[in-house]
């Protein structure tokens, strides 16, 4: 279609009006500014007078696309930018009343499931078929570049030290707890998931391999509207996602909500075997432990809030959030001892449980006040953050002979009560220049007391007493200030954003004494300055090829619980160890790409992290110790490839791929560590639309072996496939199975251990079959305003149950 409008500039702006037949004007009409074949690439609403408004649009041709419940769906000729710097003002547009009112509003276009922009990569999670009755981390591991391991350890492209976030906030939860909640988390209730390796300044520097950041739905419409989804998981055990999200709009009061339910039952099949050895290399004796853990989990999730519009220009918000999980865990462990020729010594079994309890409460009030329009604007944050926690755990083991005689019993009984309390406060403030610089600055301050008690107490012979080496009082706080200052400017092919933050911490830990244990503490104080660049060059006027050039400088904080001196057994012979003496990690990330038509992207990349905080494990008499510990260096060098290939009109290919070398230099329990290895990760993703609202998906992922200091992480891989039908307007059906092949198996070998040769193999319930549906009611018209700026930012991450 030739181009009838026809605007030149390098930020092009596009205005109209909206009215019906009698040239009445439509309030809350929904407009797409779509471009290449129907990518949405914006959104607005006209407002009461039919107005609507599309600003600093790059070169290229778009269409606008109008929907309006009551009206026949509008899409207009073809809108040209290139280089003048002009405005179009496309005058009133009229709308057509429909014969019979719809159900709701459908619309067509559908944004792709990733988006590359320049400091982040954006998953729409609603594009993604197969996600459907699933949950957060199970999007998480199909999102590109993400991988987990069987500690629940998130990684992003090869690195560990990523910091999560929900609506821009931390969740304060690190390694299995942190799986554990996003595992109560239903896909149904996320919207986008951020991918930020190198986040600029105004984002807090926590977060060494970058941020993952999970956005919330929040349904911005008028009236009263909203979301209904519930699912069923079958596996080896059932699990069932449920969430319930809804909006309510009035004159200068939006009110919001979304509920959760998640219930499920989950296994983990877990072999770990240890070869012991005499100091000259022969075989000494074998111990190969088997486990079978079953957790149970119910979770429920609430977010309620409010914004204020007290004029046009400033609002006032709040929001509650709170958390419930209850849970259960039963492990059945057979533990056997090889000696000489192979022969049985001895059998450990043991039969532990686990009752948890995890309780968090918050309350953010924000503020936002907009000079002018399009102008500076000033925006405030006040949170506190409360976490409650409780384990009980009972550990029986029984020893018995090659005979088959019992030789001994015990138990161990540990009650582990804990409470997290986080305050913060910050404000933020953007001027824009006519010149086209814009200047953004702020500061915050953030206080974190925490609070973990570890009772043990052991019984032999049925005689009770006080395990006093394992008993323990820790108490933690830690005050961070942080101000930083952000300049970006865009030019005719040259874009540039600048960044500076310092940040200031102040930690001081204590350990009471108990009756064989004295009072230990430590207090840390130390300045960081974080730089931020970014330097972004079109290649060709059109903006078809970008280069993109980044640099950041990250820190790693220790978690909260890691530098509490505890002991807390996992069974009779392995244990896990804080470490009061960890450093902070610091990381240099590079990145260098080259996207064409924001369909291909390949990036090069290199970071460099001094005191990396990992697990490291130790082996002393047989027993198997678990820490967290610092590696002096480690070196990630990585070039990925990120596609997004509109094939066909039916078919679309997302795909992510990269090959990683990562080396790590550090001294060791057994003397100097030195290891290096190189991975290959792809992760396809294949789109088909079918017609007649049916589609469909087939995603996969498969990762080599893969070297990352003490562990070899052996290949592993996975396909899922997913079909949805649209039934209405308001209902869409959609059915999935993750796991076909039953192939996402967790194997590895463990190196530098002392005289000792180990590896794993754990295997979980990961091949499920879900059905999902979902039902959509309401008028949906666009809101004006989200919140996400919550000033508790980098202090959630931190936390373990």
């Amino acid at each position: 279609m030739a181009c009838i409008y026809c605007l030149r500039a390098q930020e092009g702006t596009v205005t109209g009006k909206l009215a019906d037949s009698l040239q009445r004007p439509l309030d809350g009409a929904t407009v797409l500014l779509l471009a290449g074949k129907d990518t949405l690439v914006k959104t607005t609403v006209s407002n009461d007078v039919g107005l609507f408004a599309f600003e600093k649009l790059k070169n290229g041709t778009y269409r606008i696309s109008i929907s309006m419940t009551g009206f026949s769906k509008y899409t207009g000729p073809a809108i040209t930018i290139n280089e003048a710097h002009q405005s179009l003002d496309i005058g009133t547009l009229t709308l057509s009343r429909q014969s019979a009112a719809l159900q709701g509003v459908t619309v067509t276009a559908q944004k792709p499931m990733v988006e590359r922009k320049i400091d982040r990569t954006v998953v729409n999670v609603e594009a993604m078929t197969s996600a459907a009755g699933s949950t957060a981390m199970d999007v998480l591991e199909k999102s590109p570049g993400v991988s987990v391991d069987q500690n629940g350890t998130i990684s992003l492209k090869g690195k560990s030290g990523v910091v999560v976030f929900i609506d821009d906030k931390p969740t304060y939860l690190s390694g299995a707890d942190l799986e554990s909640y996003l595992r109560s988390l239903p896909s149904s209730s996320i919207d986008q998931i951020e991918l930020m390796t190198n986040p600029p300044a105004k984002y807090d520097a926590a977060g060494g391999a970058g941020v993952i950041n999970i956005r919330t739905k929040r349904t911005r419409i008028k009236g009263f509207n909203g979301t209904l989804n519930t699912a069923y998981t079958q596996g080896k055990y059932a699990k069932t996602n449920n969430s319930f999200n809804a909006n309510y709009r009035n004159n200068k009061l939006n009110a919001f909500g979304t509920l959760t339910y998640n219930h499920a039952e989950n296994f983990s099949d877990l072999d770990i075997n240890r070869y012991f050895k005499n100091p000259d290399g022969s075989r000494n004796y074998d111990f190969l432990q088997h486990t079978y853990i079953h957790p149970s989990n119910g979770a429920a999730t609430a977010k309620i809030g409010a914004d204020y519009y007290a004029t046009a220009k400033t609002t006032y918000g709040i929001v509650l959030t709170g958390v419930t999980r209850d849970g259960s865990r039963n492990n059945d462990n057979a533990s056997r001892i090889l000696g000489a020729g192979f022969a049985l010594d001895s059998t450990i079994v043991a039969h532990n449980t686990q009752d948890n309890r995890f309780r968090n409460g918050g309350i953010n009030a924000n503020f936002r006040h907009q000079y002018t329009k399009g102008g500076p604007e000033l925006t405030a944050d006040l949170d506190y953050i409360n976490y409650h926690t409780g384990n009980i755990q009972v550990f029986n083991n029984e020893t018995y002979l090659a005979s088959g005689a019992l030789s001994n019993k015990d138990r161990l009984d540990g009650n582990l009560p804990a409470s997290i309390n986080i305050y913060s406060a910050k404000m933020d403030y953007s001027h824009p220049f006519k010149s086209g610089l814009k200047m953004e600055g702020g500061i915050k301050t953030s206080h974190t007391e925490t609070d973990n008690v570890a009772n043990y107490f052991s019984t032999v012979n049925n005689v009770t007493t006080p395990d006093y080496n394992k008993t323990n009082h820790f108490l933690y706080k830690e005050t961070i200030h942080a101000v930083y200052l952000n300049a970006s400017r865009d030019y005719k092919r040259w874009s540039m954003q600048l960044g500076l933050r310092v940040e200031h911490t102040i930690s001081d830990g204590k350990q009471l004494g108990n009756a064989m244990k004295p009072d230990s503490a430590f207090k840390r104080t130390y300045t960081s300055l974080f730089p931020t660049a970014y330097l972004s060059y079109k290649l060709d006027s059109a903006g078809n090829h970008v280069l993109v050039l980044d640099y950041g400088r990250r820190i790693n904080r220790p978690y909260y619980q890691d530098l509490n001196p505890f002991i807390s057994p996992l069974d009779k012979f392995t244990y896990y160890v804080g470490n009061p003496f960890l450093q902070p990690a610091y990381t240099h990330n590079v990145e260098l790409s080259y996207s064409y038509k924001s369909l291909i992207t390949l990036t090069a990349s290199y970071s460099r992290t001094t005191n990396s905080t990992n697990e490291t494990i130790e082996i002393v008499n047989g027993t198997y110790y678990s820490r967290p510990g610092n590696i002096g260096t480690s070196i990630t060098k990585s070039l990925s490839l990120q596609a997004n290939l509109p094939v066909t009109k039916w078919f679309t290919l997302n795909l992510y791929t990269e090959l990683t070398n990562i080396h790590s230099i550090s001294d060791f329990y057994t003397g100097p560590l030195d290891t290096k290895g190189t991975f290959w990760f792809v992760q396809p993703n294949c789109q088909f639309k079918l017609g007649k609202g049916w589609n469909a998906q087939v995603d996969g992922v498969y990762q080599t072996d893969l070297t990352n200091n003490q562990f070899i992480i052996l290949k592993r891989g996975r396909i899922n496939a997913g079909l949805s039908k649209k039934l209405s307007s308001a209902f869409t059906l959609r059915a999935n199975v993750n796991d076909i092949l039953y192939t996402s198996v967790n194997r590895g070998i463990i190196n530098n251990l002392a005289n000792t040769e180990a590896n794993w193999r754990n295997a979980n319930d990961s091949r499920t079959v879900t059905l999902a549906l979902s039902w959509r009611f309401g008028k949906a018209i666009s809101d004006q305003r989200k919140h996400v700026g919550a000033g508790a930012q980098s202090e959630q991450s931190r936390v373990k149950d």
